[in-house]
């Protein structure tokens, strides 16, 4: 392997594991029946609509037929790509769901 077929095949599998961070949240969002395009534009005010979140959606399952995304783990894969601003409206809204909770 030359070093661009190696530094393409870094890119590729940050761009795949990308998508599954996204596809973590999206399904995150659907279980906790949230909207995944409210709670991005809340995180991301002044970005244009994602179209990897868009492409992602078309992967979810519905709620009943998806398993368990426990919080941590949301905000573990956003953390780990430095999505810090979408990572605080998902604690915003775990907040806000635990408060009604009580």
């Amino acid at each position: 392997m030359d070093q661009t077929d190696i530094e393409k095949q870094v890119v590729d599998q940050y761009k795949q594991d990308e998508n599954m961070m996204i596809l973590v949240f999206a399904q995150w969002c659907i279980n906790q029946d949230l909207d995944p395009h409210n709670l991005y534009k809340r995180a991301h005010p002044d970005q244009p609509m994602n179209e990897e979140l868009e492409k992602t959606l078309e992967l979810t399952v519905p709620k009943k037929e998806a398993g368990d995304i426990e919080d941590e783990t949301v905000l573990g894969v956003l953390s780990m790509f430095g999505n810090s601003d979408l990572a605080m409206a998902v604690t915003e809204e775990i907040e806000k769901r635990d408060r009604q909770k009580r």
